[in-house]
């Protein structure tokens, strides 16, 4: 009997034994081809031989120092990189162990800028309407799925949520894509005027938003226009890019493709591509000089930030995705999957939408082609198309709530960069075997009106 406490109670998980390339392997042998990277982690794929060397010969030099008293040179040379590629004037970079610590991190930052600036009124945040920025309180706050946040509701900080760029949905059938982007930038505008601009501190968004809405960016020209709204109120623009960042969209930074840089950056899962827990969280100079020349200290911290390991896997990671140019090969490998599953999909009588950005690609189900209606959620079709693909041998990231947190379904698939044209093939048929499966018994089942 197994003393760990997994995710779900009732469901006994195979035991992960070996990985290798974009393959992961039980204690059975039985090989599944890693669709979804995990959760959008494994963008080197597994087993790489730098990476793992690397985080040998750190652990064996010094595996731990505590930030409270000395720096390390993995941590440093890594932030060095970073910054040297990031976008805008961020130039300071925050050491964390994964997404959730990222964005926690962003909101207290902000904040603190804000006092530290003598605004200490300036507490609002805005989100938006089916995002998601992590599970601890701070981070599930600034969230919108309804369905995580719901029990713990009373335990949450208030935040303002206006809706997503959902092209798929939201965009009107007379409207053009461009007129679309500015309309739902207006509402961070109209969401400001309503709390007060004096009274705001941030928006945080995820330039392609992952797996709550399913691989969605935004129609060109919304989030110029969301950089010109928060420069015009004083409000701070925070990225999360902990899925869709680090090469996963064709840019080594996702908001790159969209023209603009944002004032606090979080990013994490490709940073360490799995092979060590770390996430970061960037910031401009102009923030970082306000607390320098203020109190002087940043009031947070972790026990492992900084981890020396953690910072050597994760350099070795960023200069294999620059120096392969891994990020043009995520660009020229999404594109071979976007149209692999437009080729197989495009028109399947119950997928409604396939989007992405890179190797981060999303399918949308829906009962109804032509009006755009989800399956009813009671048929569970998410978590059928997971069990299905699994048995047929394939990790992917079908989630339900695609809409409102309840209704809706999407499968989303990011696998490792290093992904063959074979092996996109492999995906896409064990893919549609899996959605034929789960398909069947809900055909005939109830439909929501």
């Amino acid at each position: 009997m197994s003393h760990v406490f997994p995710r779900h109670c009732h469901k006994t998980p195979p035991v992960a034994v070996r990985g290798a390339g974009c393959y992961l392997y039980d204690n059975t042998g039985k090989a599944y081809l890693d669709g979804s990277g995990g959760a959008a982690v494994s963008c080197l794929g597994h087993g790489d031989a730098d990476v793992i060397a690397a985080v040998q010969e750190q652990v064996a030099s010094l595996a731990f120092a505590h930030t409270g008293f000395l720096t390390s040179e993995p941590a440093e040379a890594l932030a060095d990189l970073l910054v040297a590629h990031a976008p805008g004037t961020v130039d300071r970079v925050y050491f964390v162990s994964g997404g959730s610590e990222s964005t926690e991190a962003a909101i207290k930052l902000a904040r603190q800028y804000f006092v530290e600036k003598g605004a200490p009124e300036r507490r609002h945040l805005i989100a938006r309407k089916q995002s998601y920025h992590g599970n601890t309180l701070g981070a599930l706050a600034a969230g919108g799925n309804a369905l995580r946040k719901r029990q713990f509701a009373p335990l949450l900080i208030e935040v303002s949520h206006i809706a997503p760029c959902y092209e798929y949905m939201l965009r009107d059938a007379s409207e053009s894509a461009e007129a679309y982007g500015l309309r739902a930038a207006q509402e961070l505008e109209d969401e400001i005027l309503r709390l007060g601009p004096q009274n705001v501190m941030g928006f945080m968004a995820e330039p392609v938003v992952g797996a709550t809405l399913g691989a969605v960016p935004a129609v060109e020209g919304y989030f110029k226009r969301i950089r010109e709204i928060c420069d015009h109120y004083g409000v701070l623009l925070i990225l999360d890019e902990v899925m869709c960042g680090m090469g996963r969209t064709g840019h080594l930074f996702a908001c790159d493709a969209d023209g603009i840089a944002p004032d606090i950056l979080c990013i994490a899962k490709g940073l360490g591509a799995g092979y060590q827990p770390i996430g970061a969280m960037l910031c401009t100079d102009t923030i970082y000089d306000t607390i320098k020349d203020g109190s002087g200290f940043f009031q947070h911290g972790h026990t492992y930030l900084g981890h020396p390991v953690a910072a050597a896997a994760g350099l070795a990671v960023v200069r294999k995705i620059l120096d392969q140019n891994l990020t043009q090969r995520s660009a020229q490998q999404g594109a071979g999957l976007s149209n692999a599953l437009h080729a197989r999909f495009g028109q399947h009588p119950h997928v409604g939408d396939i989007r992405g950005r890179g190797l981060f690609q999303g399918i949308e189900l829906v009962s109804d082609r032509e009006t755009k209606t989800p399956f009813n959620p009671a048929l569970g079709l998410a978590g059928k198309i997971k069990a299905a693909a699994f048995e047929a041998g394939l990790i992917c990231y079908p989630m339900p709530g695609t809409r409102d947190g309840r209704h809706g379904d999407h499968v989303l698939l990011a696998p490792p960069f290093i992904i063959e044209d074979a092996q996109i093939d492999e995906l896409v048929d064990k893919l549609e075997t899996a959605i034929d499966q789960a398909l069947p018994a809900s055909r005939s089942g109830p439909r929501l009106a």
